[in-house]
């Protein structure tokens, strides 16, 4: 191949995958010992979920893992991105509460059974699942002093469960839908909202702003535990993911450009990227919110800037951005997809706040990457097809609105890390398989995998053949590099390599994997021990 075509292939240790959620996926609400999450009673009241329905059953993943983890290696993935449900591990959720030996047990499979396909585990430890106990207890993360400790304790479990084997680690997922959508606007669990029509109890004007900046603390804390207990002779990484789309002025006034700006700061996790990144809150925060915007103490400013190895990015759109708005979620900014012409930015998703612009995915790459100097995990990125729900088995396989948004973002993706210097170390589109999407219950779709909820039987659509073929002619092969262990199309290891992409110093994950195998009684028996030593 020729050194110029070489220049457009994305490195050997970049980290491809399909991203998912527990609560999403899973089912088995009641079984193993699991204990509810606060998503348990919100998706089954009525008028909570878009079509009424629950994530009891989803996807059946949690019984299903085994076809699950088969079809990612059909697929040719390098990693995956999964979650670990809090109510398995510790039940009620507490730091004095007993540790569940069958969810454990649950995820250390998982684990094993990725990494004899050669995938490396990509583990997420909070996707909006809160033990329900914990909400009911203190008010979950409305508690500063309760809920850093509890998570604390949960994450160290999990660290001392599953860190000789998970090499990178996400504490949150998403903390402006955490605190926006469940405490703000109320259509996320625990559905708490000013709306009276919404919800009986909340604050929006404040009760936000409290749990993202608790939210914050506790992931800080994670992480300060993992790097002094668990890093030095783990070797992995840890970070956070923040949502977030590309907010562009809706012309070149004043007054759009400085909107434009407003956004990024407040809807970028609700302004909890600088204090992360930089120690600080963005100026507009506090001219926005004033004496309602929660302070960090001294202490704990020195806790959480520099608490992510990395920049985790969510983000699926563009928006253009005129001043004038009334909504604070949004930086009191007016969004719209129509430009000043009258012609709309891209192809409409079946979701009102979605369309399909690659370019926006381009420049919000390079903003992140200047104003942070951090190397970008892209965690999720997607497109649910309009109609989707509605079309037969074939239609919905053939997803070409899909594969022309993946068209878009892997050409951009290259784009930015060749042309524009963004040091972009992953990519994981959302999501691996139709599931439950919050408050839109199962209507409106992501996935790259058709399921059939009758049958529970899996269909790969066009877009995941789309993924799985560009990958594997717009990267780079080596079989003696780090990343080079992955044989595509098989599920063996080579024995060229024993390093975890993008952690050549990092433990033998692959070979622990081909040492320990899974079904080995006395090793869950050891995690088990280790895990109460810690515990108790």
């Amino acid at each position: 191949m020729a050194s110029d075509s070489l220049t457009k292939l994305l490195s050997k240790d970049f980290i491809w995958g399909f991203a998912t959620g527990n609560f999403q996926i899973e089912g088995s609400t009641d079984v193993d010992g699991r204990g509810k999450s606060f998503w348990d009673d919100f998706s089954r009241t009525p008028g909570k979920t878009l079509d009424g329905r629950n994530g009891d059953v989803a996807t059946d993943s949690y019984k299903l893992w085994k076809e699950d983890v088969e079809l990612l290696a059909q697929y040719g993935v390098k990693s995956y991105r999964f979650s670990i449900a809090w109510s398995r591990i510790i039940p009620l959720g507490g730091r004095d509460d007993p540790v569940n030996p069958k969810g454990i047990e649950f995820y250390s499979k998982l684990i094993d059974a990725l990494l004899e396909k050669n995938i490396i585990p990509f583990v997420t430890l909070y996707h909006w699942d809160l033990p329900q106990s914990l909400h009911e207890r203190y008010g979950g993360w409305l508690n500063k002093e309760e809920i850093v400790k509890d998570y604390t304790r949960y994450a160290k479990v999990c660290f001392e469960a599953f860190g000789d084997r998970v090499k990178y680690w996400l504490t949150m997922n998403e903390p402006w839908c955490i605190s926006i959508l469940g405490y703000g606007r109320g259509v996320f669990a625990p559905g708490r909202s000013s709306d009276r029509a919404r919800s009986p109890e909340g604050d929006s004007s404040t009760e936000p702003w409290i749990v993202g900046r608790n939210v914050i603390l506790s992931h800080a804390s994670a992480v300060k535990a993992y790097r002094e207990n668990f890093k030095p002779a783990q070797k992995g990484q840890i970070g956070i993911t923040l949502n977030g789309d590309w907010q562009m002025p809706y012309d070149d006034s004043p007054q759009n450009v400085a909107a434009a700006q407003h956004a990024l700061d407040v809807a970028i996790e609700g302004g909890m990227q600088d204090p992360i990144y930089l120690g600080h809150y963005p100026p507009y925060m506090r001219e926005m919110l004033g004496s309602r915007l929660p302070e960090f103490s001294e202490q704990e400013i020195e806790l959480v800037k520099g608490s992510s190895d990395f920049y985790g990015m969510n983000t699926y759109t563009t928006n253009l951005c005129r001043a004038g708005g009334d909504d604070e979620f949004q930086g009191l900014v007016d969004y719209t997809f129509t430009r000043p012409d009258g012609t709309q930015l891209g192809k409409q998703a079946h979701c009102a706040w979605l369309q399909d612009y690659p370019e926006g995915f381009r420049s919000l790459l390079n903003y992140l990457w200047n104003r942070y100097h951090l190397p970008i995990y892209v965690t999720e990125n997607g497109f649910a097809v309009k109609d989707e729900d509605t079309m037969p088995l074939e239609q919905a396989l053939n997803d070409t609105d899909r594969v022309h948004y993946f068209e878009g973002t892997t050409r951009v993706l290259l784009q930015a890390t060749h042309e524009d210097g963004v040091d972009v170390k992953a990519y994981f589109p959302w999501s691996k398989i139709r599931s439950l999407q919050g408050a839109d219950g199962y209507v409106t779709r992501f996935g790259l995998t058709y399921v059939d909820y009758d049958t529970q039987k899996r269909y790969p659509k066009q877009s995941a053949r789309f993924l799985t073929k560009w990958f594997k002619e717009h990267q780079e092969e080596s079989s003696s590099s780090p990343s080079g262990i992955y044989k595509r199309g098989t599920s063996s290891l080579s024995e060229s390599s024993t390093k975890v992409p993008g952690t050549p110093e990092a433990a033998d994950a692959i070979k622990i994997a081909k040492s320990k195998p899974s079904k080995d009684p006395s090793r869950l028996k050891k995690i088990k021990e280790a895990v109460w030593k810690l515990v108790c």
